[in-house]
Formats: C-alpha cells, sequence, structure tokens
C-alpha cells in the first residue's frame, strides 16, 4: 500500500469536494442538495480570500486519489474553526481521520491560536467520537431542520 500523503488544498479541488460531500451526505443521511451549495460558498470563499498565515486547508491523498480534507480558519482573534472534515469510504478506519485532524489542530496551535471550534451533527458518531479522544468538548446541542433533514447540531470546542 502507498502512503497517505496530505497536501495543500488548491482551487482545482473545489468541485470534487462539493461532489463528495453532495453524495456522501446524501447517501448517509438524507441530506438535499442545498447542502452542496453550502460547501461550494465556503470553498469558494476559502479559495479567493483565505490568510494562508493563519488559515489552511489539506487533501488527504493516495496515489494522486483524494481520499479527504480537513480546514482550519479563521474563527475570531483567539480560535481558529475547523471545516469540511471528510474522508471517503475506503479511507475510513485506517486513522487517517486522526491524522488529519492533528494536522489540523497543530497547525492551529502553531499559528497563535487559544482554541478551536466546529459544528456538527450527533449522527457523525464517528467523528464525534474522534474528537471527544482528542480533547474537543460538546458544549451545545440543538434540534434544526437543515438540508432537508431534521437533524441534532453540534457545537464543540478545544482548547490549547
Amino acid at each position: 500500500m502507498t502512503e497517505v500523503v496530505l497536501r495543500a488544498f488548491s482551487p482545482g479541488d473545489i468541485d470534487w469536494l462539493v461532489a463528495q460531500h453532495g453524495v456522501l451526505y446524501a447517501n448517509a443521511e438524507g441530506f438535499d442538495a442545498s447542502f452542496e451549495v453550502l460547501v461550494r460558498s465556503i470553498l469558494e470563499a476559502f479559495a479567493a480570500s483565505h490568510d494562508p498565515t493563519c488559515e489552511r486547508g489539506w487533501i488527504a491523498e493516495r496515489n494522486g486519489k483524494p481520499l479527504g480534507s480537513i480546514f482550519c480558519v479563521r474563527l475570531d482573534e483567539t480560535r481558529a474553526k475547523l471545516r469540511l472534515f471528510l474522508l471517503v469510504p475506503e479511507a475510513r478506519g485506517l486513522g487517517l481521520g486522526r491524522h488529519l485532524l492533528e494536522e489540523c489542530m497543530g497547525f492551529a496551535r502553531a499559528s497563535g491560536y487559544a482554541g478551536m471550534q466546529l459544528w456538527t451533527h450527533e449522527s457523525h458518531k464517528a467523528a464525534c467520537a474522534l474528537y471527544a479522544r482528542t480533547g474537543w468538548q460538546m458544549i451545545d446541542a440543538r434540534p434544526v431542520h437543515s438540508f432537508g433533514c431534521d437533524l441534532v447540531e453540534q457545537t464543540w470546542i478545544v482548547r490549547f
């Protein structure tokens, strides 16, 4: 098996990321197309105006094939926001999610942030378990209707 590498996100990754988010979340959660619209808007804004000194996106790949992503963006003066954390099904269970999360958190810490925040849904059991194992705490959970589904939205934080 060839080693997985993490490389910097580029605007050429946008279509792949939008498509993967759309397909994976539609299949697993029943999300409608409004989720893809949100993902595209986040990615296009990041590509257009992120500050590389304190914001970064990574793509995990093996043999040139993308397997996942994670992004660190500025939330405010002291906190970063984790965004667009995704692994394709064949990349799950290999420790790649933890590797991506540690890379993102390490970058945030090295960039001078005192902590991070993320937004997710309780149905993402594996991701939530990973967050808990790596020091994150859920600080809010509320029922919502988003992306055509009834969901429980969660906010998690970690302090460095």
